[in-house]
């Protein structure tokens, strides 16, 4: 998919952080969107903002996605608003950061269930359209830790391990019906994230922004590419635990992700 104006593109985890990002870049290609999040008045505004900006067409639904029913009647509503889904973008996730004597298991439940089981229901149920009109394209948020376990966030690390393997298994699948699956994996980035996820302190002082991020998935989706890392030393970084005895690399993951804090969470950012 190379051009989006005047195509039609819904946006999960929009009312902040790369889903944002994501929402502002498109809007100023001419793609008219559906906003989907949690938080209506960061939604409306952001609605607001870009249909006076770029004229383009925008609605937003109010949507919590872990919720399966409230998921199932914001599809039906977006496939009203919209003549067609061009472009799905499943930015929508949590992490958490805790060890194991606190953790919280319905937490992590509800952020298994949005970062893997709404991701997965979102994506086949706006892929199949797609491929009938052969052109489309699904963005979907994985992960650095999606290359290697992460003690603190194994929950976490294994939800992006299945976006990733889910990704580029469905880009093998669609790549000759005009269609692109993609995996982003970025690295830390300065979004809401960092703190709320409870990461140490250190991973604040290496981050990507939101804007390069989303470039790079927009390079990556033109060059039909089944995955992407933003940034160079993030993508060494994911070769390391190809490179390396496992036992070595979940060791130094252990030392340099232990928590000062534990517990967090966020409201539909955009996950690493």
């Amino acid at each position: 998919m190379r051009d989006f104006k005047n195509k039609w593109g819904l946006v999960t985890g929009a009312s902040s952080g790369i889903g944002a990002e994501f929402a502002r870049q498109l809007a100023a290609q001419g793609m008219h969107l559906v906003l989907v999040a949690r938080r209506e008045p960061q939604l409306h505004e952001l609605a607001d903002q870009l249909r006076v900006e770029y004229g383009i067409q925008c609605e937003f639904l109010v949507c919590d996605l872990t919720d399966r029913d409230q998921l199932r009647a914001m599809c039906d509503r977006a496939q009203e608003v919209a003549p067609a889904i061009d472009l799905l973008v499943n930015n929508a996730g949590f992490g958490l950061t805790m060890t194991l004597d606190k953790i919280d298991v319905p937490q992590t439940t509800r952020m298994i269930r949005l970062n893997v089981a709404s991701l997965t229901e979102l994506t086949y149920r706006f892929l199949p359209g797609m491929l009938e009109r052969r052109d489309g394209a699904v963005i979907n948020l994985a992960s650095l830790a999606s290359f290697q376990p992460l003690p603190y966030m194994a929950a976490y690390a294994a939800s992006k391990s299945f976006v990733l393997h889910f990704s580029e298994s469905l880009w093998a699948e669609t790549r000759s019906r005009n269609v692109t699956v993609l995996a982003l994996c970025p690295g830390f980035t300065r979004t809401d994230f960092l703190t709320e996820a409870g990461m140490p302190v250190w991973t604040q002082k290496v981050t990507h922004t939101p804007q390069q991020v989303v470039r790079r998935a927009f390079r990556a989706l033109r060059s039909r590419r089944q995955y992407t890392v933003p940034g160079a030393m993030n993508y060494a970084a994911s070769l390391l635990p190809r490179l390396a005895e496992r036992r070595v690399v979940v060791k130094i993951a252990e030392f340099l992700f232990r928590p000062k804090r534990v517990g967090g969470n966020s409201d539909a950012k955009s996950t690493r």
